[in-house]
């Protein structure tokens, strides 16, 4: 297996420099809001490195355009998308999901303590999960799983129904569809804009969605200095080194099963796991609370390790507000209970009992994930302009 690991990243090094992609026609920021041309829609192709997964979680009835992403980054950054008036009841997407702290809130964020708080001033259930690479999870989403394509317990199964949820809920906007709509449909740009990107100025809450979904199916990161590593452009230090080792090795940290990176360039499976924080269990929002399979109770998604530098607090209860925290947690913290994850092979032992080194190593390695040009890309940010 560990020969196979080296033979698939020696291939990644001799080969840097190719890309799997297909150029956008018209650059994202050129979309004028005053332009009355009709509906022509551009085609929008996702541009990754070529050891990157081709299959994307891409729905046949709402294909990614220029037109359609531009939109979608309009009204994931406006305030005025939360349907009220008031200002200090505002709220958009960009409220909780920062491109600075990678489309997370971070811990020194807008919130104290990176826990999210609604407009009704209700905490969110959960720590957050990054708005990046989304286009490649086919698992479902939310900590739980709850938006997934076979979810028995709600009608709500695709990434734009996290817009619905995040409107409806007490602990986001707190809002409903017809008073988003009341306000979008009042912004005569926006009409525009409808009209380039889906060739109507019938604005409805499902068309806001699918734009918003484009846009968050458009947020890639694979710049950092990991990906520069694998193409050839850049090394790693010792320690970074040492520290890979030990992310892909069972004998080492033993990371690689649930988060990637033998071969997985997103770091994560986006699976389920219970990965031994606790013996008690009383969360109805875990993934047993979805599936009823007792082997759930305890698991969540494992979430991407890309840009984890800025993502704390860590677990679904941020529990950790560090790295260090994190790291110590798999190396002696680790506890056995009848549903934990059979990938969590040292529990026995109580984690993977590394020393001090291995442990600044395995931090090293992690920092090498951090994707600095997510964090300033234009493309991502706000628009230019607002209708």
């Amino acid at each position: 297996m560990l020969l196979v690991k080296k033979i698939f990243f020696l291939l990644l090094f001799l080969i840097p420099g190719i890309f799997f992609s297909c150029k956008k026609e018209v650059p994202i920021q050129q979309i004028i809001i005053t332009d009355t041309t009709g509906y022509n829609p551009t085609p929008y192709s996702i541009t990754v490195p070529w050891y990157f997964p081709t299959i994307m979680n891409i729905p046949a009835d709402n294909p990614l355009t220029v037109e359609g992403i531009y939109l979608g980054r309009c009204l994931f950054y406006d305030q005025r998308f939360s349907g009220y008036q008031a200002p200090d009841s505002q709220m958009s997407c960009s409220s909780c999901h920062w491109q600075s702290k990678a489309f997370e809130c971070g811990i020194d964020g807008p919130f104290p303590g990176g826990h999210p708080i609604g407009i009704g001033g209700n905490y969110t259930p959960h720590y957050m999960l990054p708005l990046f690479n989304l286009v490649w999870q086919n698992n479902g989403y939310l900590w739980s799983g709850l938006i997934r394509p076979d979810n028995p317990v709600t009608s709500k199964r695709r990434l734009e129904d996290l817009v619905w949820m995040g409107v409806y809920a007490k602990h986001e906007m707190y809002s409903d569809s017809n008073r988003v709509l009341a306000a979008i449909q009042n912004i005569p740009g926006y009409k525009i804009l409808f009209k380039k990107a889906f060739g109507t100025e019938n604005i409805t809450f499902e068309l806001m969605a699918k734009a918003i979904g484009q846009f968050v199916r458009s947020i890639v990161s694979c710049h950092s200095k990991f990906d520069q590593y694998l193409l050839g452009q850049t090394s790693l230090t010792p320690s970074e080194s040492s520290g890979f080792v030990l992310f892909v090795t069972e004998t080492g940290a033993d990371c690689f099963h649930c988060h990637g990176g033998d071969g997985n360039p997103l770091f994560s499976t986006y699976l389920y796991y219970n990965n031994g924080k606790d013996t008690v269990f009383g969360d109805p929002m875990d993934h047993y609370g979805i599936t009823g399979d007792p082997m759930d109770i305890g698991a969540y998604k494992a979430p991407t390790l890309r840009n984890c530098e800025l993502t704390g607090p860590y677990m679904h209860d941020g529990r950790f507000t560090t790295l260090d925290q994190v790291i110590d947690f798999y190396s002696e913290g680790v506890v056995w209970s009848p549903s934990i994850s059979p990938l969590m092979h040292k529990v026995n032992d109580g984690g993977a009992q590394l020393t001090p080194q291995q442990k600044a190593d395995l931090k090293a390695f992690l920092l090498t994930l951090t994707d600095q040009t997510l964090l300033s890309n234009p493309d991502y940010g706000p628009p230019p302009e607002f209708p």
